[in-house]
């Protein structure tokens, strides 16, 4: 796994084999950057489920603002700080469920969720961030899932599509 593009293109990344935890495939990344490439320079970023912290070093090297690398697991962390050596940057590594980081209230540009599959801690996350207001004013959520799960966002007033490769599935949410 490297990062694909921008000031750190090519750095290899770190990867490990949790249950809960799977890496966003290569493809799929450059795919999901495409989305929001015009988007990151500049933003803030929260990469919530943040795993290795290949999505959120992604925005580091394309030149975000500030991004928030967050994940419950000790592990996730250790490897996300060992993957951030020789980074620059202003990012934050946190360890936190995710509702309890949302819950400090911070506002993001660019929302990226990648949760494991088998739950639905994404649907909530995209519910609890519109309830209270997370998203800047331009703000993107893109939310990383199986392609088998279909998800009905009809009750959120944000602009939704949805790309598949594969076996994932890719939301890319706006405001309205």
């Amino acid at each position: 796994m490297r990062v694909i593009s921008g000031k750190y293109r090519g750095k290899k990344l770190k990867e490990f084999n949790l249950v809960t935890t799977k890496p966003t495939l290569d493809r799929v990344k450059e795919s999901m950057f495409n989305l929001i490439q015009f988007d990151i320079q500049d933003a803030v970023v929260c990469d919530l489920f943040s795993g290795t912290g290949a999505l959120g070093i992604e925005c580091i090297s394309r030149g975000a603002k500030k991004v928030y690398m967050i994940d419950k697991d000790k592990q996730a962390i250790s490897i996300i700080k060992s993957n951030l050596i020789n980074i620059d940057g202003e990012y934050e590594v946190i360890q936190s469920d995710y509702l309890d980081f949302l819950s400090s209230n911070i506002k993001f540009d660019i929302l990226l969720l990648d949760p494991p599959f088998k739950t639905d801690y994404g649907l909530k996350a995209i519910e609890y961030v519109v309830e209270h207001n997370l998203l800047n004013e331009d703000a993107i959520i893109l939310f990383e899932t199986s392609a088998e799960k279909e998800f009905d966002f009809s009750h959120l007033p944000l602009n939704c599509i949805r790309k598949k490769y594969g076996t994932v599935a890719v939301y890319k949410f706006t405001k309205e």
